[in-house]
């Protein structure tokens, strides 16, 4: 048997190895939780809602919301959608936990018929892009005491696709005139693209207005390019030409999508923008009942003019309300064209 004395040394030994042992626990939760740059205890992952991963909050926008909607394709909006069709129905007059949703933009607050609202919205007050926007973005902080749960969506993006969607489904309502979006950043090339196509317009304006070319040596020679382009477009050898005898139809109604927000092509229908049913070879700015800018070129809407105006509307039309940036590749260019045309009756 051990005698007393070993008997101590033994227990503490112990007890110094356990006193050790719980001073580095108490080290290295020290070094984690404040030298490790963590600033205090963190929970380790937040559990969200089915189809909250997008509602992380952003940066304000740099355009107005109208301008967002525009440019918003609805088919996006449709798949972030998803997590309200379960109590909501954009297809049909058809109540579900929440009231439908068809023609819901425009549409006057706690309006549907035979759905038990809280009371929480605001009276008097009307679906207009702006509140559609807060309520998505925070349903509980639009209206205190909804019975809606949905925690909100917080990239501005989403809510902007969404709308868009819901308006594809409200026929009747008319979208806002949206501000001018800031321009985007081109490359290097697509600026010289650009500086071409602007000239190429310019001369093509002042040859149909019976004006004299400009004296030789004084042009740029992205100008002088732009000039043989449009040279080349009169003979049917365009790049735009060529893009449009092979254009593909259904590639084209998915660009369009990006358009059908302001445009309708498949019947005479004004929205934020003209109708654009047989718009080739249409007098420019011709379309029945709309109020134009002014700032379009009188003239028709041949091959080569569309493609200049959707490469880059602004540089077609300085002043123009349209706000769209522009497709880049003649391509989508042509496709959205032959779509156009080919859904115009």
């Amino acid at each position: 048997m051990l005698d007393t004395m070993t008997m101590t040394k033994v227990v503490g030994a112990l007890c110094g190895a356990l006193l050790v042992f719980l001073l580095g626990g108490w080290v290295a939760e020290a070094l984690y939780f404040t030298g490790g740059g963590h600033g205090g205890e963190e929970q380790a992952y937040l559990i969200e809602g089915e189809g909250d991963s997008s509602s992380a909050p952003e940066d304000a926008p740099q355009v107005d919301f109208a301008t967002l909607v525009a440019q918003s394709d609805p088919a996006q909006g449709e798949k972030v959608f998803k997590q309200c069709k379960s109590c909501h129905n954009a297809d049909e007059e058809k109540n579900g936990t929440g009231p439908y949703l068809v023609d819901v933009v425009g549409r006057k607050m706690d309006s549907v018929d035979g759905y038990a609202y809280s009371g929480a919205l605001p009276a008097d007050e009307t679906w207009t892009l702006d509140n559609l926007d807060h309520w998505l973005e925070s349903p509980k902080d639009f209206a205190p005491g909804t019975k809606m749960t949905f925690k909100g969506l917080g990239k501005v993006q989403d809510r902007a696709a969404v709308v868009a969607y819901l308006v594809s489904k409200s026929p009747d309502f008319q979208m806002p005139e949206p501000s001018a979006a800031p321009a985007a950043t081109d490359t290097p090339q697509e600026a010289a693209a650009d500086t071409a196509n602007a000239a190429s317009e310019a001369a093509t304006s002042a040859a149909s207005e019976g004006e004299a070319p400009a004296a030789a040596g004084t042009e740029s020679p992205g100008e002088a390019a732009a000039v043989a382009t449009d040279a080349a477009a009169t003979s049917g050898d365009s790049e735009i030409a060529k893009a449009y005898a092979s254009a593909d139809i259904d590639a084209g109604a998915k660009v369009f999508k990006k358009c059908q927000a302001c445009h309708v092509a498949d019947k005479p229908q004004n929205k934020v923008g003209p109708e654009l049913m047989k718009i080739l070879d249409r007098p420019i700015g011709s379309a029945p009942d709309y109020a134009y800018s002014g700032a379009l070129p009188e003239g028709t809407w041949t091959l080569e003019n569309l493609d200049h105006w959707l490469t880059d509307p602004k540089g077609f039309a300085p002043g123009t309300k349209m706000s769209f940036a522009g497709l880049k590749k003649v391509e989508d260019r042509a496709n959205v064209i032959a779509y156009i045309e080919s859904v115009s009756n």
